[in-house]
């Protein structure tokens, strides 16, 4: 009996590791597909803003040499925006 539970438990896995994308889409639809662009842009805006507000947070007390160099490129990118 254990068996068979341990191969349904295995079967039921396999099922949904390879139906997930069907999953995703059916019980968690994809949000941005009814967006405006306002909304887009502005949702662009604020995920910038959080990175950049990531990085200043991580900079601290001593400046801009607690960051990377890849932290350094990113905050310029992001700051020229």
């Amino acid at each position: 009996m254990s068996e068979l539970l341990i191969l349904g438990i295995i079967v039921a896995a396999i099922l949904l590791f390879f139906n997930r994308d069907w999953i995703k889409s059916r019980f968690f639809p994809d949000k941005q597909r009814n967006y405006t662009i306002d909304d887009q842009f502005n949702s662009e805006k604020r995920e910038r803003e959080k990175e950049i507000d990531h990085l200043l947070s991580k900079m601290g007390k001593n400046g801009i040499n607690d960051l990377s160099a890849k932290d350094r490129k990113r905050l310029d990118e992001l700051s020229r925006k």
